[in-house]
């Protein structure tokens, strides 16, 4: 039985035109002839991994490693607080289409959700990723913030398809973040910028119940007999 030989391209670039892969010869066995076959080249792709990070490994990558903070929160809630000197960038925005579906899907929203939690009805930004590329080489330090986490990350994932290979995020977003971590602007706290609407004010409704319980535990605690007096006087039901 005839063998098998390989042969490296320079050997039969004389014979054929196969000077840019890898061939397995042609040989024979008993006879018949053997079909030769190309061997399959496989490339491997490395992609760079998402760093997530909380506030304090966040505050050092932006002063030592020289890191970008881009913001892709909608612009409500970067008004209301946001890092200073980070660009923004939202992934989703104000969605103003006047179409009979988006016209119904917006009044339920506004109705509902925009109303408790005072977010606007938005849609994906088509130009995320181009908006980023024309402030940013695919080279650039980034370090994505939102406020729950999780644009930040879908952000991250955008960017990583196309070709960002430095990238960071805070884990559980800017409402993990504590008091003074970072330098802010705006008018409430890094942690606070998502709350709005009418969970607000049954927030502050809350806070001021508990302190009035609060404060009618501890006069009942240390002035028990005041207390009696007081419930003597109160109208019997």
């Amino acid at each position: 039985m005839a063998g098998i030989a390989w042969c490296c391209p320079s050997a039969l670039s004389s014979r054929s035109n196969l000077a840019t892969s890898s061939w397995l010869v042609v040989g024979t066995c008993k006879g018949r002839a053997l079909t030769g076959r190309q061997l399959q080249r496989r490339s491997l792709v490395i992609k760079a991994e998402v760093n997530f990070v909380n506030s304090e490994e966040a505050k050092k990558l932006i002063a030592v490693e020289g890191y970008a903070v881009v913001d892709v929160r909608d612009r409500t809630q970067f008004e209301r607080a946001h890092i200073k000197d980070c660009y923004h960038v939202p992934l989703f925005i104000e969605n103003k289409d006047n179409d009979l579906g988006t016209i119904i899907k917006r009044t339920v929203h506004n109705n509902f959700s925009g109303l408790f939690f005072g977010l606007p009805f938005t849609k994906p930004n088509p130009e995320f990723v181009q908006s980023v590329k024309s402030q940013f080489s695919p080279e650039s330090k980034l370090l994505l913030v939102c406020q729950e986490g999780l644009r930040s990350a879908a952000a991250a994932n955008k960017l990583e398809e196309a070709g960002y290979q430095n990238i960071a995020c805070i884990t559980s977003g800017l409402q993990s973040v504590k008091t003074g971590t970072f330098d802010s602007v705006g008018s409430t706290e890094l942690q606070n910028a998502g709350k709005a609407g009418l969970v607000t004010i049954q927030g502050k409704i809350s806070a001021v119940l508990g302190t009035v319980l609060i404060c009618a535990f501890l006069f009942i605690t240390f002035f028990p007999d005041q207390a009696e007096k007081l419930l003597q006087l109160a109208p019997a039901s």
